[in-house]
């Protein structure tokens, strides 16, 4: 009797294309505890077609979340998200469970030393569109009005 392999299942996580579009931004501030943490922000860019309609846009970046697992707003206690950070030299990928594409992090050597020597980042997830070209201060009043209206999920990334 002849058998067939099984087809591999479908990717559930994001496609490249999707990778592709995110903005991304990477910093060190302070923890709870008063320590430097990495920190990283993913949001999706606005208009960049006439299908991104605020909805559209939370969909998309919801799935990627669903990919990282499970995240949460500011109110609740931030879960771990063992194993989706991988340091290469001085690169760091943010692996999204359900695909075979990473994301490589914009990175300076403070950063992904604090990567490094704690193991983890505070992952911050945007639902609202934010262009790649916001500058420190854009971002800082972003945060502040998305922290405000609970439009942020969060979650511990771990490297493994």
């Amino acid at each position: 009797m002849l058998t067939r392999p099984l087809a591999p299942a479908p990717s559930t996580g994001p496609g490249p294309s999707l990778l592709f579009s995110l903005s991304t931004w990477t910093w060190s501030g302070p923890g709870p505890g008063g320590q430097d943490l990495a920190h990283i922000l993913l949001a999706y860019p606005p208009g960049r077609t006439s299908h991104d309609t605020p909805t559209a846009v939370e969909a998309r970046m919801r799935h990627i979340g669903a990919s990282l697992g499970p995240l949460v707003g500011i109110h609740d206690a931030i879960p771990d998200l063992d194993g989706c950070l991988r340091v290469i030299g001085n690169r760091v990928l943010l692996k999204f469970g359900g695909s075979r594409y990473g994301l490589r992090l914009p990175a300076h050597p403070g950063w992904t030393d604090l990567v490094t020597r704690w193991g983890q980042a505070v992952l911050i997830l945007a639902l609202d569109p934010l262009p790649q070209s916001a500058t420190a201060g854009r971002l800082d009043i972003y945060l502040d009005a998305a922290r405000v209206a609970d439009r942020l999920l969060f979650g511990l990334a771990r490297t493994p």
